[in-house]
């Protein structure tokens, strides 16, 4: 199996995982009620996805 020589320094390791971003979510406007909610999932305020009502929004 092979191994590596010499130990990774931590700088040449973190150049690598530079790429590696955490992403925010991504966020729509309600069709219905104009809020922003989470793209492809029931808006949390009016319960509403797709121009139909799924959910009964809680109070």
């Amino acid at each position: 199996m092979p191994n590596p020589k010499r130990k990774m320094s931590k700088t040449r390791r973190d150049k690598r995982r530079t790429h590696y971003k955490a992403a925010a979510p991504s966020l729509g406007k309600c069709s219905n009620c104009g809020e922003l909610k989470l793209t492809h999932s029931a808006c949390t305020s009016c319960g509403n996805y797709d121009g139909r009502s799924v959910l009964i929004p809680k109070s």
